[in-house]
């Protein structure tokens, strides 16, 4: 019997008990900030700023326009740290050294299209969810990869970013003697174009730019997976976290976050 060919992402957000780190006060006092940041004290790496650690080569989550970094999750961040009465300052690092920046304090936040999943509970604290994504497969035209059960079933190698969803599901899928890993996306796809990989797999929405930017390249038409971005904190800065979800369920309530997804990824029809 074949595998099934759609994974679902089940979302389990555990809170774990602790006091917050030592650092100097984060909370603001902005005339404009709302009931977010009124929510009790919290504490952040730098006073008066929210640090977040992103990866900017995943559109329209995060990449760059010129010397800036545009995207959903930065504009969500942004509007986070309004609430907050702090100011975001965006590191650009590698995905795969997130978790440990957040870990050890050198970031308040690591905000990538991250997906919660049990292995990453482990070491950091998530949000509530405030997007959904897909997991898509691009082949090559003409690929005799034609769905999900072809390639787990073949002996395709896949191309992924190190550190992703991606890379977790689809190792443990078809084995690591079958993945390529890259630290960039885009890098992946380029090894696709080359011909020295079978397929890519990668969010949906950067692979749609991907196969758009690079002919001859398609998207299988089942998704892989599909699952829930939040925004990953350290496990010990818990009056963080709370205020953090506070902001994001007034942004989800007031429509800004469905504002800011809507203008990068327009609703069809």
């Amino acid at each position: 019997m074949k595998k099934t060919i759609t994974k679902i992402v089940s979302l389990v957000l555990v809170a774990c008990m602790g006091v917050a780190f030592a650092a100097c006060s984060g909370s603001g006092s902005d005339e404009n900030n709302t009931d977010a940041s009124e929510a009790g004290s919290f504490t952040t790496v730098e006073e008066g700023k929210l640090i977040m650690a992103t990866n900017a080569y995943f559109p329209p989550y995060e990449f760059y326009e010129g010397d800036a970094i545009s995207g959903i999750d930065v504009e969500i961040a942004e509007a986070v740290a309004d609430k907050l009465g702090l100011e975001l300052v965006i590191v650009d690092i590698e995905f795969d050294s997130i978790i440990a920046g957040v870990q050890t304090n050198k970031y308040d936040i690591g905000c990538a299209g991250m997906t919660v999943t049990e292995e990453r509970l482990q070491s950091v604290n998530f949000t509530t969810p405030y997007a959904t994504g897909i997991q898509s497969i691009i082949v090559a035209e003409g690929s005799p990869i034609t769905d999900i059960d072809s390639l787990i079933d073949g002996d395709y190698v896949v191309g992924v970013q190190q550190g992703t969803t991606g890379d977790i599901y689809m190792t443990d899928d078809i084995g690591d003697d079958r993945i390529e890993r890259y630290n960039k996306g885009a890098d992946a796809v380029l090894a696709l174009t080359n011909g020295q990989i079978d397929a890519v797999c990668i969010d949906n929405q950067p692979a749609q730019a991907f196969v758009a930017a690079n002919e001859g390249l398609t998207i299988l038409d089942t998704p892989y997976t599909e699952e829930d971005y939040a925004m990953c904190l350290n496990k010990e800065n818990e009056d963080l976290l709370n205020a953090i979800n506070d902001a994001l369920a007034e942004l989800t309530e007031d429509g800004t976050i469905d504002a800011i997804i809507e203008k990068y990824i327009p609703s069809e029809g």
